[in-house]
């Protein structure tokens, strides 16, 4: 999950999320052990990256991770930087969008457990299209109801969300932030059984870009495997796209072959995995990015 449109210094238990002067928007700190690029300013290209570098350096950060444009990829390239996963016609249905990513260390480069990941995606992919031939009994589990979040919902959701995620990259386990968020750019999305929210999940707009992030998917342990995450992306993808929202995408969990799956079945295409990347369910994972842009499908 991302915080575009946040342009306030947001301090937590978790990584700050601040404005830089060029109105750069980062999220930095120890809990990620990064600095995230969530949205690049008006400022030069060479001025940012150094900004960037310096400020890991000060920090003892491990990596940075940066979302750019094809303007700016070169001078990022020229600072180590490598391209990690990508996003065709990311921005408003026409330019490109690279991840990238800077290591000070060998450490957290190596991933030692990449060819299990990458047997997920190949299983993922043998899915593409697939929603339709899932388990229509579980798809339609008698007396759950599907609806979007309302501010009456924070204290349950918070609940919800720590007790499924020992950790997360995003403060979503505190209400100040999914308020301040729900009034922002981000809907939130349930599923419910008898008046009980039992799965959440998460559109994270960027209407700069009209790019949406289908994100915070978190369901009960008794409702699992009942099609209730299918079932929330589907009803997020209905409902952005009337927002003239133009690329969805997620990053999820390389070693979660269910949510990996869920995507490729929506008709999601798999764009390259960001390495040792986010602090969640109480370690540093890996992420897996899948995008599906409205024209390409």
């Amino acid at each position: 999950m991302t915080a575009e449109g946040m342009i306030q210094v947001i301090n937590t238990e978790v990584d700050n999320i601040e404005e830089l002067p060029d109105g750069s928007v980062i999220q930095h700190g120890k809990y990620n052990d990064r600095i995230y690029l969530i949205k690049r300013g008006s400022g030069s290209s060479s001025e940012l990256v150094i900004a960037l570098k310096n400020l890991s350096h000060d920090k003892g950060y491990s990596k940075i991770f940066a979302k750019v444009k094809l303007v700016d990829l070169q001078e990022f390239i020229d600072h180590g930087f490598v391209i990690e996963a990508f996003i065709p016609k990311y921005f408003a249905g026409g330019e490109d969008l690279f991840m990238v990513c800077f290591y000070s260390g060998i450490e957290r480069l190596i991933d030692t457990k990449h060819e299990d990941q990458d047997l997920i995606v190949t299983l993922a992919q043998s899915k593409v299209n697939s929603q339709n031939n899932s388990n229509k009994k579980s798809d339609n589990r008698s007396g759950i109801n599907f609806r979007k979040c309302n501010p009456k919902d924070i204290p349950l959701m918070v609940s919800i969300y720590k007790s499924v995620f020992p950790t997360y990259p995003f403060p979503i386990n505190e209400s100040d932030y999914l308020l301040k968020t729900m009034k922002n750019n981000v809907d939130y999305y349930c599923a419910e059984d008898g008046g009980k929210i039992v799965a959440l999940s998460s559109s994270e707009i960027d209407y700069s870009s009209k790019s949406s992030e289908m994100t915070d998917f978190a369901t009960l342990p008794i409702y699992r495997g009942a099609g209730l995450a299918r079932q929330l992306l589907n009803m997020m993808e209905k409902e952005t796209a009337k927002k003239n929202i133009k690329t969805f995408y997620t990053i999820a969990r390389a070693k979660s072959a269910g949510m990996n799956i869920i995507f490729a079945g929506n008709g999601y295409r798999y764009g390259g995995r960001l390495k040792n990347n986010t602090n969640i369910s109480g370690q540093i994972e890996s992420m897996n990015v899948w995008y599906k842009t409205v024209g390409l499908i």
